[in-house]
Order: structure tokens, then C-alpha cells, then sequence
């Protein structure tokens, strides 16, 4: 029995991903065209799925730098209302100033962690929603109990999470790179992760076993289409903290060989002079 074997630590795990989110607040923000056209498709399937509509109320839980919180609010209306919260005050700063610069004034910002949303303190929300957030809590049961406890009666959750690794070779082509030049061992179990809800047999296990019922899932094919395989090395380098987490362990010289090994890797989806990255996301919705 190997008695050296490491244990996931769930509270490291928040506090490295808070810093991350600070540091990269910036550049995701920047990238914000970007997430409108790639994920775009899917935030609209998901809010048409938990019947978003004008004057409704909607808490958005890990809401980055709030590309999805405007859909939201455009949908809602002055009528409506939304509350998007983050661990990341980072992060979260500017989802306050692009509802504020869209003149969105229905719209709040909160720091919070995604497994403490009962300490919200606000009327039930007719849907709670998350985008490519869910993935990444340690205890993805509590974080859909505090989102059940947020709703109405009859109000809906909302999430969008990667399908499978092999339909996301865009993240995952990188992400196993990285994983053999850096010798790291796989995930260790309950780890959280891009891929952790890539099943829809597990997510809607998690969303039953939550309390939720009336669940439905829903596959959106989402390619990140840009440039070339540069542009989307840039794009990841710049947005995804978890990789340079990975790399860590590397010397600046390794991680510099790693980086032209992903850049090439990638090169296989671009054709044309277009870059376009194999990417499946699950819409999933269930009600309270």
C-alpha cells in the first residue's frame, strides 16, 4: 500500500483557484468577444431552458468577469433582477463594471463562494444559473443544495459543463500534454475538473441527488473557431490559470518546450488559414 499517496485538499484547491481567477481576471475579461461567440450558443439555450424571461430573478453562481450575467439582464429587463457571484473579487470587479457601462441597474455583484450560497441573503430566484462554474467546486452536492435553496418553488437550475475530453481537444490536447511532460498523475478522486461532468449519466446524478427533479440535458456543439492554433495557445496561456498551475514543477526552459508542443498539437485543428478547436458543452437544467 503506497501510504505516500496524496490527498485532495479541497480548501488549497479554492485558495489557488481564488488566485488564479485574480490574476487571469483581466485577460478573460479582455477576451470577452471571444466567450460571446464560443459559449454564446449554449448561455442562450441554457436561460431558454430555466425560462428566463422578462422580470424574472436569477442569481448567476461563478460568474467570471459577467459575459453571461448581461445575457441575463438583457433577457430580464429593468423589471428583473440579477445577482452574479464569484470566489474571485477579481474576477468579479469587472462584471460590476460591464453591467455598469452596458447601463444595466439591475444588476448586483457578490463574493461568494459557489458552496456557501446559503449565506445569500436575498428573495428566491426564479432560476440560478452557471457557466462552466459547477465543474470546478470540490462539493459539487452542496454548491446545487445551496442553488436548490436559492430557488422558488418551480424555479430552475441551470448549467453548462464540458462533455467528454475526447469532444473537447481544444482544453484536452493541452491539458495532457502538460500532464505527461510534468509527470503528474491522474486526478485524484472527488477532484474537480473540466471533465468531471462530462458525463450526462453523472450530471444528472448529481442534479437528482441535489433534490432537483424534471432533468434535462442537452448536447451544444461549441468549436472555439479563431485564427490560427497561435492565437489559441495565446488565448489559453493568457485565460487558463489551471495550466500554469500544471506547469509549475516545470523549469522556465520546460515549460517553454511544452507551451511549442501544445502549439503545434493544436496546429492539427487549423486548416485553411482558420483555427477551429473541437469543443462539446452539456446545457443542463432541472427544477426545484
Amino acid at each position: 500500500m503506497n501510504t505516500n499517496q496524496k490527498v485532495f485538499d479541497p480548501v488549497a484547491f479554492k485558495e489557488t483557484t481564488r488566485k488564479q481567477w485574480n490574476g487571469a481576471a483581466e485577460a478573460w475579461n479582455n477576451w470577452s468577444p471571444l466567450l460571446s461567440r464560443w459559449l454564446g450558443p449554449a448561455t442562450e439555450r441554457m436561460l431558454d431552458m430555466t425560462n428566463v424571461k422578462s422580470g424574472s430573478r436569477v442569481l448567476d453562481v461563478a460568474a467570471g468577469a459577467g459575459e453571461q450575467t448581461m445575457a441575463a439582464a438583457r433577457r430580464v429587463g429593468p423589471s428583473g433582477y440579477v445577482l452574479a457571484s464569484d470566489l474571485s473579487p477579481g474576477i468579479l470587479a469587472f462584471a460590476a463594471e460591464n453591467a455598469r457601462l452596458a447601463g444595466f441597474k439591475n444588476v448586483d455583484i457578490v463574493v461568494k463562494d459557489g458552496e456557501a450560497l446559503d449565506e445569500i441573503d436575498a428573495e428566491p430566484f426564479d432560476a440560478v444559473i452557471s457557466r462552466v462554474g459547477l465543474i470546478y467546486f470540490p462539493d459539487q452536492h452542496k454548491a446545487l443544495s445551496g442553488m436548490r435553496n436559492q430557488l422558488r418553488p418551480g424555479g430552475r437550475v441551470g448549467a453548462i459543463t464540458y462533455a467528454s475530453g475526447e469532444l473537447n481537444g481544444f482544453f484536452s490536447v493541452p491539458v495532457g500534454i502538460i500532464r505527461r511532460r510534468a509527470a503528474l498523475p491522474a486526478p485524484l478522486p472527488g477532484q474537480p475538473g473540466p471533465f468531471s461532468l462530462g458525463d450526462p449519466d453523472v450530471l444528472a446524478r448529481r442534479l437528482t441527488d441535489a433534490g432537483f427533479s424534471d432533468v434535462q440535458i442537452e448536447r451544444v456543439d461549441a468549436p472555439v473557431r479563431l485564427g490560427s492554433a497561435l492565437e489559441c495557445l495565446q488565448f489559453e496561456q493568457e485565460s487558463f490559470g489551471a495550466l500554469h498551475q500544471m506547469l509549475g514543477g516545470l523549469s522556465e526552459s520546460e515549460q517553454d518546450d511544452a507551451w511549442a508542443e501544445i502549439e503545434e498539437a493544436l496546429g492539427a485543428f487549423e486548416q485553411d488559414g482558420k483555427f477551429e478547436g473541437p469543443c462539446e458543452m452539456l446545457v443542463a437544467t432541472a427544477a426545484k
